[in-house]
């Protein structure tokens, strides 16, 4: 049989038939559709966390307080935990391969400029704050003064901050009440937007000693320390450990790295994508037992065209290959069909809901098109052995 016959043949039962194989074909290609939607959501939202973490750079270690993996029974006085202090901050920058030191802190107070007032976040930083996240002061800078107790009252403000109390004024130089306590307006961060659901130009900077004061807590919430990129992170997190025992006299803390964090992050974020696009897959099977019906009916139809075929010298091979063909190429019809509904649905979710991530990769595209002609060829395996198997004198006998 010639490859031009063998594709005339497959495509007759399409034209015969077509309703019966739209129908069929549209199982595959709500199953794709369905597929390429749920993980292009999947996929969008695995990208936009990434992005989010990484805003703060990659080469971030954390120390906070208090230990997160618990043993034991309740131990009394002794299960309380030590607070991470400035000087803990001050002995960690000390230490090799350590670029930047930034004990932090963060509330929410009222800050007022000349009868305006609004209620913001506020975060007590340490002095290079700029220099180890990926932030930049627009005019003016972070104060110099070192993070201890007698830290001067400065202030960095937002953007918004700036549009919202100064309404366009310069507000290096002027005075702002934060909390109730007067700080000096020292410089403007550059508009960053939200990261993590916080609005970073709707925030005020202050020393972190300050923050303390202000907040009346004892301790900082965490310490985070930069390092240089060539230096593995297990190896500075080593370093922190040994000497926080040091000045603690037991791990009563916690050491968590942005690399780690970002691991473990795209980890789940992979699961949740590969789950979201199993639950779409599922509808595949009802695509794949409309194939395996429509092939079923198909060789009982034809059987007397079976048994011509076979009369003229068609081997069994080559009718087995005429209907897998069929199979396979309804499934692929419906799986480019698929392919274009899918995208064409997510992008225009996109389109409409601009928040919302999306992002379709080619890869899933591509296992969505081979899982279709996969699934089209398993059901056609049934239908075409039996077809193949045919005696020709009996098919031609049929009506």
């Amino acid at each position: 049989m010639l490859f031009p016959d063998l594709v005339k043949l497959t495509s007759s039962s399409f034209l015969s038939s077509r309703m019966r194989s739209f129908l069929t074909g549209l199982g595959i290609a709500i199953g794709i559709a369905a597929v390429i939607l749920l993980t292009s959501i999947g996929e969008g939202l695995h990208q936009f966390m990434l992005a989010e973490f990484s805003q703060f750079g990659t080469n971030i270690i954390s120390v906070q307080p208090g230990k997160t993996q618990v043993q034991g029974g309740n131990v009394g006085i002794f299960g309380s935990v030590r607070q991470v202090t400035l000087e803990d901050a001050d002995a960690l920058r000390r230490l090799p391969y350590v670029e930047y030191v930034i004990p932090g802190i963060a509330g929410n107070a009222e800050v007022r400029y000349e009868g305006r007032t609004r209620r913001t976040m506020v975060l007590g930083e340490g002095r290079d704050f700029s220099k180890a996240f990926t932030m930049k002061v627009q005019s003016g800078s972070f104060w110099t003064d070192a993070d201890n107790e007698q830290a001067r009252a400065q202030a960095v403000i937002g953007s918004k901050i700036q549009q919202e109390l100064y309404a366009g004024e310069n507000p290096l130089g002027s005075y702002l009440r934060i909390g109730g306590q007067r700080y000096r307006v020292v410089g403007v961060m550059e508009s960053k937007g939200q990261i993590l659901g916080m609005d970073m130009d709707d925030t005020v900077f202050i020393p972190a000693a300050r923050a303390m004061e202000l907040f009346n807590r004892p301790g900082l919430m965490e310490v985070n320390v930069s390092y240089r990129a060539d230096v593995p992170a297990d190896t500075v997190i080593g370093i922190i450990k040994e000497r926080m025992i040091e000045r603690h006299g037991r791990e009563d803390f916690t050491i968590i790295s942005q690399e780690q964090a970002l691991e473990v992050l795209s980890s789940v974020l992979n699961i949740l994508t590969f789950a979201v696009g199993a639950l779409g897959g599922i509808s595949l099977l009802v695509g794949a037992v409309g194939i395996l019906t429509i092939m079923t009916m198909a060789v009982t139809e034809r059987t007397s065209e079976i048994g011509l075929l076979r009369a003229l010298g068609s081997q069994r091979r080559q009718v087995m290959i005429l209907f897998l063909g069929e199979a396979m190429l309804l499934s692929a019809l419906g799986g480019f069909a698929g392919l274009a509904l899918g995208v064409g649905i997510s992008q225009g979710l996109h389109l409409l809901f601009p928040a919302l991530p999306v992002h379709t990769p080619w890869l899933y595209a591509v296992l969505a098109e081979l899982t279709a002609i996969s699934i089209g060829l398993a059901a056609g395996v049934a239908p075409a052995m039996r077809a193949a198997r045919l005696d020709p004198v009996e098919a031609l006998h049929a009506e």
